[in-house]
């Protein structure tokens, strides 16, 4: 969801209402929308979390969550642990701390929300992918390739 398309809305209303009184009530309608914008969002976001409240209570096997993600907030339905992909019955208790590029974090955070799940359960599935262990090149499930010299 892009707040920003909200905050220019409102901002074109507001100018269309102002318009009808002089150019001082004008400008004083433009300030009043740039000083409004950030209050506008940060309304929005509270209209949004108290929807994934409301929303949350409904389901049986997750919840959902507002999500900001480049700045933008986004609705998320998150399942429960046992259904995420996460094992069970491996304990979670190792910890890194990892920096990353911010786009490289937002793309993450983007990816782990289409999927609807967390970034830390969407991070240890990636991780568990690519570290799996692999057959040495060359030997496939059912013959040896390769070439040999006489």
């Amino acid at each position: 969801m892009q707040i920003d398309g909200y905050a220019q809305a409102l901002r074109e209303d507001l100018l269309r209402v102002a318009a009808v009184g002089d150019e001082s009530t004008a400008r004083a309608a433009e300030l009043l929308a740039v000083a409004l914008e950030s209050s506008l969002a940060r309304r929005l976001q509270e209209a949004l979390a108290e929807a994934a409240l409301e929303l949350s209570a409904q389901l049986d096997d997750g919840h959902v969550e507002v999500r900001i993600a480049g700045g933008d907030p986004e609705l998320v339905l998150v399942r429960d642990e046992a259904q995420s992909g996460e094992p069970v019955d491996e304990a979670f208790s190792a910890r890194i701390t990892l920096r990353l590029p911010e786009s490289l974090k937002v793309r993450i955070e983007t990816e782990a929300a289409r999927e609807g799940a967390s970034v830390n359960t969407w991070l240890v599935q990636a991780l568990q992918r690519v570290s799996a262990p692999r057959r040495p090149a060359g030997v496939s499930r059912n013959r040896l390739t390769g070439y040999g010299r006489s």
